[in-house]
């Protein structure tokens, strides 16, 4: 008994100490390059219902959709069996999925069962939920004969209506003949069950129509049941009279009975209802008079943000049932003769529902992990693991693999153990199904952003640097500012585990390069981050307010100072509106300033100068005020308002060590009220002339207290503020000297590092000036050995550099600072821990060996160096590696020497080298590195990888000629491995259509092939590869050339040689000069000079000639005088018709498509114009010859 009880808690120990080392899993970024690369189990996205009842009038259409890579397979099982849907020429299968139409024709109900998907690929299968299929059914009221129903007045009476039983069940109601609902009370209802209740009859409810009707939902049909004739037999006849009595059954002589119950029968009954779905308890009553219905739970209040009562009292309705909703709930019927109650005890039950749904996992090799499947039910569900659709318990044993009930456990993850996992949780109510893949993966680390991206950022703000990376295992990533430090972490910047790191406020001293490394025992990818600290944009001139009189002129300035390296824009906004400059010819804008001239009341409003650069901007408004004053009105001049004039009379009193009460005389406001006083400082030790705003306070004041900094030789002036603007300074006070004090600042940017083995270089920055708060400013440094008990070692310095020499190699001091001036000193800093320099490292890895090799990758292990040998920060092993010869005889190869380096701090460190050439000869070796050296070479090491497929053929030709093709090739430049031959595959080309594909095979010796054509008109695409032991290589693909080309022969074709190319350019200028000279010699003058005339703007009238043609004014008219003879006489290339109208030559350019009706080239002229001028005698001997044409000019040639 005791063994049994030790052996238990050990597995207990065991499985505690396992979860304990579990790892957090891999987050697989939604990068598209990754995704596409990726190898992924099948995920089921998408599925239909578990009880999934469809219109037998419709097709049936049942989802499966899933995504995996590769992409998934789908099949079906029905009824537990295989589903051949190729069978079956109703069922098709959609194309990349598994969603199933079944056409409707026919019989839907053969198509009824289970349905469940399987989805799979070369990594696991993933399945869908068991979908129950069921045609819907809307049958029809069975023929009944109905008697007719003859009742007592004063009894109860029940009207059954026993809807046909329909998929799914049907609505029912009650109407008459003419189509209108039964009207219902407290009196008259309908139950649950759809029967019509009567808590009693009356003689009014005699009727020969109540109806019952059954609304089908997924037809949209409504059937009604045959009418029911109801009879009363009353004591009293019945008329209207009885309507407006007040006892109603008093008058008609109907006794008046105790409640008791119609529904449910008895005192108690008892109703299981499901968690989550909504619990519906009924009671109704007969009596006379109608009894109410009240609801109570006994020991708790009724939920009243999930109750509703209805029906007139009689229903309950609980939306959402829970499991505290259970217990016994109390109906109570009751009138004035008494009372009766009936208790309904309520369990709720549970379907099974997720506490702990299980998720993908995806694991570097040599991980661990774990699936948990947990959920809750009444009863408590059962759990059941499969592994790719097939129950665990069938499944290869896994050693690395522990089934724990609700939970798997995954140690040691190895390569190829990728599956899918369900699990399925049921009970007698329901189940759960879930798929989760558990993906083994190994990936060198992965740069997701830019490369080299450049930031931009304002001094002083927050910003951040971008480094997404992926790898697996989860690489490790560190940042480096311009290749220096031990990793930027701490103070004013914080790294976050997705890679950005966050600069708290950017310092100019920040610019620079950052890289950021992400490196795993697969190897390390870095990426470079360019940061440019900018100064902000500032409005150092902003604009006024102004109230000006109409038809002046206002200017409001916006002068800015930007980072000369960040080009500016200043835009202008009217009330927040922007200002449209090109249209309003009176607003003039410059560099600093916005003019407006001739102002008007409309341009009254809020101006904003808005400067803006690529990172940052900034604005300024004022408000202008426009007045309806004449300004020719000296009598209104003095009325408006103005700056305020200067304060006066500037005074200082109650002094203090750091305060002086400043008071002055305000001046005259000018008709504007001030609002502010601006302070100004300007101080003489350090910034003297200078003058700087101090504080603002509001326009009541006078008379304010100054908070000042110690050792400051001030003086004051004040500025007024009103709606115009502000006053011209005030004369400046007397000079004020605050006393001095110890610095309040600590300096900041305390760091040591070593520039040399055997010393450390201690930096800070200075204090401003403003910060010294005495003279005589010095720093005295603190330092010692960190983790020892020393005494500090301090040195006081006006320098911001101290250097320690004669230091151990690389150790660890802990440093601070104060400042110290003739006053006293600043707090001290925090504690900053910096390092002595490094030195090269002392020992060499040892026992480097290689393992798993294969043709293009090896396994490399070797024994790690102490680390206090490396003699500094630990920044990788870097193994050295070359190729030294391929195994094929008479392969030359590159022997560069490449590195690639492995971070690991592990006892048994190893690593993969990738990217190898098959079939080679290589020697590696390996040293430890630390931030500024190597450290000895390990042992070398020889390997040999494996015969690899080979790459593409050299080069692949297609000659072809009459009837056949020749096809060329040579051997691959790297054969991978000992070449066994070639594979030709080839097929016809048919625009999209591909033809029957085809192979040849040929020797390893064999490097051309001739294929006879069937026609001339036949192509073909070729796809040659060399192929190996391994298989076959990267394929050259070809297609052959059109038949149109088949004059291109084995030998050079003359259409390609240089000689002939330059005889036909030399011909074709030689024959343009020709048309050019031919064309200017007949084309020389016109009437008039379009030059001179294409700038006249046309008047508002088009002017035309009597023969239709267009003339351009001019202002002295003196061309039209000079040209009117030539102006009268028809365009050339025109012939006048019989009326003496001008219609246009047979000739003309209209037929080369250049002319048309008031056209205009594109320097405006008129192309009509363009018409031979010729010598007078030869116009006045020929006035009908033909318009000149580029086409005519080539035709007068000949």
């Amino acid at each position: 008994m005791w063994t049994q009880e030790r052996c238990a808690a050990l597995a207990v120990l065991s499985i505690i100490l396992l979860l304990s080392k579990v790892v957090a899993p891999i987050e697989v970024p939604l990068d598209p390059k990754i995704q596409q690369e990726l190898k992924q189990p099948p995920t089921i996205v998408k599925q239909s219902l578990k009880d999934y009842i469809v219109d037998p009038r419709d097709n049936i259409i049942i989802e499966c959709e899933a995504k995996g890579t590769p992409v998934p397979r789908f099949q079906w099982r029905r009824n537990g069996k295989f589903f051949n849907v190729g069978k079956d020429p109703r069922v098709t299968m959609r194309s990349r999925s598994g969603t199933l139409e079944i056409r409707s024709s026919g019989k839907p109900e053969d198509y009824e069962g289970e349905y469940q998907c399987f989805a799979s690929n070369d990594f696991g299968t993933a399945i869908s939920n068991k979908i129950l299929l069921r045609v819907s059914k809307s049958p029809l009221w069975p023929k009944e004969v109905l008697e007719p129903v003859v009742v007592r007045e004063g009894v109860s009476l029940v009207l059954p209506c026993n809807p046909p039983p329909g998929l799914p069940p049907p609505e029912t109601f009650w109407m008459d003949s003419s189509i209108m609902p039964i009207k219902q009370d407290n009196r008259v209802s309908m139950g649950l069950n759809g029967d019509l209740f009567f808590s009693n009859v009356l003689a009014k409810d005699a009727n020969t129509d109540y109806s019952c009707n059954a609304r089908f939902e997924f037809t949209h049909t409504i059937q009604q049941k045959n009418p029911y004739t109801l009879k009363v037999i009353t004591k009293e006849p019945y008329n209207d009279t009885f309507l407006n009595s007040t006892d109603l059954y008093g008058a008609r002589n109907v006794p008046e009975t105790q409640p008791t119950f119609l529904s449910p029968k008895g005192l108690s009954s008892s109703k299981t209802v499901l968690r989550g779905e909504q619990l519906l308890l009924e009671c109704i009553a007969a009596g006379v008079p109608s009894p109410d219905i009240s609801w109570i739970k006994k020991g708790a209040d009724l939920p009243s943000k999930k109750v509703k009562i209805e029906n007139f009292g009689k229903t309950l309705r609980l939306h959402n049932v829970s499991e505290e909703d259970s217990g016994d709930y109390v109906c109570m019927a009751s009138n004035k003769i008494g009372s009766i109650r009936h208790s309904v005890e309520v369990q709720v039950k549970a379907a099974p529902y997720w506490l702990d749904k299980p998720t993908n996992l995806v694991l570097a090799p040599e991980e661990n992990g774990r699936l948990v499947c947990r959920a809750r039910g009444n009863p408590k569900p059962t759990i059941q693991w499969l592994m790719n659709g097939e129950p665990i318990e069938s499944s290869l044993p896994n050693p690395n693999r522990q089934v724990l009930g609700d939970t798997i456990l995954f140690h040691s993850v190895q390569i190829g153990s990728t599956a899918v996992y369900q699990c399925n949780a049921s009970n007698e109510h329901g189940y759960l199904l879930a798929n989760a893949f558990v993906n083994i993966l190994d990936m060198a680390p992965r740069m997701l952003g830019p490369k080299n991206q450049l930031i931009k950022v304002i001094e002083n703000n927050r910003t951040f640097l971008d480094c997404p990376f992926f790898g697996s295992p989860f690489p490790l990533l560190r940042w480096f500012k311009n290749g220096l430090g031990s990793g930027l972490d701490g103070g004013q910047y914080k790294l976050y585990n997705n890679g950005t790191l966050e600069i708290k406020q950017a310092r100019p001293e920040d610019q620079g390069t950052y890289t950021c490394v992400a490196s795993n025992i697969l190897g390390k990818m870095e990426n470079q981050v360019r940061l440019e600290v900018k100064e902000p944009t500032r409005i150092v001139r902003a604009p006024e307010h102004v109230t000006q009189a109409k038809g002046t002129m206002v200017r409001f300035d916006c002068r800015v100072k930007h980072d000369l390296s960040l080009p500016a824009t200043v835009t202008w906004l009217k009330d927040d509106k922007p200002l449209n400059l090109n249209w309003i010819n009176r607003f003039r804008k410059d560099d600093e300033a916005l003019t407006i001239y001739n102002v008007n009341p409309e341009d009254a409003g809020t101006y904003t100068c808005t400067a803006k650069t690529e990172i940052d901007e900034n604005s300024a408004s004022a408000r202008l005020i426009v007045t309806e004053d004449d300004i020719s009105s000296a009598s209104n001049r003095s009325a408006f308002a103005a700056r305020p004039d200067p304060p006066q009379d500037l005074e200082l009193s109650d002094p203090s060590a750091r305060s002086v009460r400043l008071t002055w005389v305000p001046g005259n406001e000018n008709n504007s009220p001030v609002t502010h006083f601006l302070v100004q400082f300007e101080e003489d030790k350090w910034e003297p002339g200078k003058w700087q705003n101090l504080s603002i306070f509001g326009g009541n004041l006078n008379s304010v207290n100054l908070q000042l900094s110690p050792f400051v030789n001030y003086q004051f002036r004040v500025i007024a503020i009103n709606a115009v603007g502000q006053s011209q300074p005030s004369l400046p006070s007397a000079r004020y000297q605050t006393s001095g004090a110890p610095p309040d600042v600590v300096p900041s940017g305390l760091k040591g590092w070593g520039s040399k083995k055997n010393n450390m270089e201690i930096t800070w920055q200075a204090l401003k000036s403003t910060e010294r708060n005495g003279l005589n400013l010095r720093y005295m440094v603190s330092w010692r050995r960190k983790d020892t008990e020393e005494e500090w070692n301090n040195i006081t310095t006006t320098r911001t550099k101290h250097i320690i020499h004669n230091t151990d190699t690389y150790v660890p001091y802990e440093i601070k600072i104060k400042a110290i001036n003739d006053f006293g000193h600043s707090p001290e800093s925090n504690i900053v821990i910096g390092y002595s320099g490094e030195d090269k490292p002392s020992a060499a890895p040892t026992d480097l060996r290689v393992s798993k090799i294969n043709s293009t990758k090896v396994n490399v292990h070797w024994v790690a160096v102490d680390p206090s040998t490396v003699n500094g920060e630990f920044k990788e092993y870097k193994l050295y590696y070359w190729r030294e010869a391929s195994l094929i005889k008479g392969l030359k190869v590159n022997k560069t020497k490449l590195h690639k380096g492995f971070f690991t701090t592990a006892e048994q460190p190893s690593g993969i080298l990738t990217d190898l050439f098959p079939y080679s000869k290589y020697k590696m070796y390996m040293v430890v590195a630390n931030r500024e050296y190597e450290g000895p070479q390990s042992n070398t090491v020889e390997f040999y990888t494996k015969e690899g497929e080979p790459g593409a053929p050299k080069y692949f030709r297609i000659q072809r000629h009459t009837g056949m093709v020749h096809l060329k090739w040579d051997k691959p430049l790297e054969p991978n491995g000992v070449l066994i031959g070639y594979t030709l595959e080839y097929h016809t080309v048919n625009g999209t259509q591909e033809g029957e594909r085809k192979f040849e095979h040929f020797q390893p010796n064999v490097t051309e092939y001739i294929m006879n054509l069937p026609n001339r008109f036949t192509r073909f695409k070729f796809y040659l590869a060399a192929r190996t032991q391994v298989g076959a290589g990267e394929v050259y693909a070809m297609e052959s050339p059109h038949f149109t080309n088949e004059a291109y022969k084995e030998q050079e074709d003359i259409a390609t040689q240089g000689w002939f190319i330059g005889l036909m350019c030399a011909v074709a200028l030689l024959v343009l000069i020709l048309l050019i000279v031919c064309f200017i010699k007949r084309s020389r003058g016109g009437k008039y000079a379009v030059r001179e005339k294409k700038d006249l703007p046309l008047d508002n009238v088009d002017h035309k000639d009597q023969d239709g043609s267009f003339d351009y004014p001019n202002e002295n008219r003196s061309l039209e005088k000079e040209s009117s003879d030539e102006d009268n006489k028809p365009l050339q290339g025109s012939q006048t018709s019989l009326d003496g109208n001008v219609k246009e030559s047979d000739d003309s350019l209209v037929d080369y498509g250049e002319g048309g009706d008031g056209q205009f080239n594109e320097d405006g002229s008129f192309i009509g114009q363009y018409t031979v001028k010729k010598d007078k005698e030869e116009t006045e001997g020929n006035e009908s010859s033909e318009a000149t044409s580029p086409v005519n000019a080539i035709y007068s040639l000949a």
